[in-house]
């Protein structure tokens, strides 16, 4: 299936982690000489095919009563895809710690000579300038971290191991019950730095093992995107509440136009760039305006925000694949 855990640009080291993010596409070179390229651009052209394909597979001919099943039984195929491919189909996601140096400054701290992967921010791109912002970190000791969609802990597990801080505790939940099993039964779970638990983000009061006010950090990969899209408020309204003030959420998720969203066929959508795969589980694609909007709306100041569109190609087959994501951050507010 087009998921993101099947596509990950991790490896199994921080100290050998590829340097994503400074490839960019020769103009008249060989787009097969590496496997991705990073900050592509796309000619008009590219963006009208894109959006003609969307608008091909965007007829919805499912019926309510599919479309009230995908719904009320999401915990279920989500049961059913995590029975199936277990522990085994998934990759840690040693890339978060480059994308987000907030879960382990001190690997940020102590790696200080490889250049890592920034978003330029516009002020940044206005000077041509790339740059880490260790200082303003929403904690320096004893970090509370929140997961949400922690699936079988391809995020919880690189931080618990690359995050030295002894008072660091992450809570990770999953509305799979499934997922939340497989993920006790690694040998990496330490209920010492670690609770894992079952949680419906979509329903209106959280039961959580932490107090409101008490995260200083609230996680967000590729999650956000399977929840329907009228409850995406009530999610980032209760993220509000359990955060300190001055605690951040990091955001990455589906982009339109993505290689996934273009390879659904007639049938597949349930709304608005809302579909539903194969399997039952939905998915979301994400312009960089929803997610301003879905944040900044519910008390958050925007720091980062950009499309990661990245070229990925398979120099065997001597295929192309575009992929779009979107990533953020953004802090609650002191006030």
């Amino acid at each position: 299936m087009d998921d993101e855990k099947s596509n990950d640009d991790g490896c199994e080291t921080v100290d050998n982690r590829p340097q994503f993010g400074t490839r960019s596409l020769p103009r008249d070179g060989n787009i097969f000489q590496h496997n991705a390229w990073d900050n592509v651009t796309w000619n008009e052209e590219q963006e009208k095919l894109a959006q003609r394909k969307v608008d091909e597979n965007s007829i919805v001919t499912v019926s309510p009563e599919q479309l009230l099943k995908y719904e009320t039984d999401a915990d279920k195929y989500w049961d059913k895809f995590y029975g199936i491919h277990n522990d085994g189909f998934f990759k840690n996601r040693h890339w978060l710690l480059t994308e987000f140096p907030e879960l382990a400054p001190d690997t940020v701290k102590q790696n200080t000579e490889r250049p890592m992967r920034v978003a330029l921010t516009n002020e940044a791109k206005s000077h041509g300038r790339r740059h880490i912002k260790i200082l303003d970190l929403p904690c320096k000791d004893g970090c509370r971290i929140l997961e949400i969609g922690c699936g079988v802990g391809d995020t919880v597990f690189p931080i618990l191991a690359y995050n030295v801080d002894p008072k660091l505790f992450v809570y990770c939940c999953d509305f799979s019950t499934k997922a939340i099993d497989i993920l006790q039964q690694n040998s990496a779970y330490n209920v010492d730095r670690c609770k894992a638990f079952v949680l419906d983000v979509t329903q209106e009061t959280w039961t959580t093992p932490f107090e409101v006010e008490s995260l200083d950090i609230v996680v967000l990969i590729f999650v956000l995107s399977a929840i329907h899209p009228d409850k995406m408020q009530h999610v980032v309204r209760q993220i509000h509440r359990y955060l300190k003030p001055g605690g951040l959420v990091l955001f990455r998720d589906y982009g339109r136009y993505d290689l996934a969203q273009l390879r659904f066929k007639k049938g597949s959508c349930l709304g608005g760039n809302f579909y539903a795969r194969g399997d039952g589980t939905r998915v979301y694609f994400f312009l960089q305006e929803d997610v301003r909007t879905l944040f900044t709306d519910n008390g958050f100041i925007e720091e980062q925000n950009f499309a990661d569109r990245r070229l990925q190609v398979n120099r065997g087959k001597q295929l192309s694949m575009y992929r779009v994501w979107i990533q953020a951050k953004y802090r609650k507010t002191l006030a």
